[in-house]
């Protein structure tokens, strides 16, 4: 039979606390947690935002509806919100160094929603 030291003892209850406090942090911030919901009152984000406009950049590059030159003449991308609260509206400019027209427009609702494109630069 073992004999319980007030060291061994000692010992003993710190495991017993730290696993005990373990469970109870792990356990709570599982019961607590959301998923990979926001609570902004504007979840599509400006970078969010930029990767869609990208992808239909480039994928109207790869079909021909864009010339080639729109990718090797590309200066810079803005990115603007525009419209009241409830009919909130993300614009992604992309402009080029030169041509006409100069600018190619993608529009994405509040939610990030593709919501149409402009070509004509205006």
């Amino acid at each position: 039979m073992s004999q319980y030291t007030p060291r061994r003892l000692l010992r003993s209850m710190i495991i017993v606390a730290v696993i005990v406090t373990g469970v109870i942090v792990t356990g709570t911030g599982i019961a607590n947690s959301h998923g990979g919901k926001t609570h902004a009152a504007n979840p599509f984000s400006a970078l969010q935002a930029v990767q869609k406009a990208t992808q239909l950049y480039d994928r109207l590059i790869v079909s021909g509806k864009l010339p080639e030159a729109w990718e090797t003449d590309l200066s810079s991308i803005h990115v603007s919100v525009r419209g009241a609260e409830n009919s909130r509206e993300t614009m992604v400019q992309f402009k080029r160094s030169g041509g006409d027209p100069d600018s190619v427009y993608f529009y994405f609702d509040r939610q990030g929603e593709y919501s149409g494109s402009n070509f004509s630069g205006e």
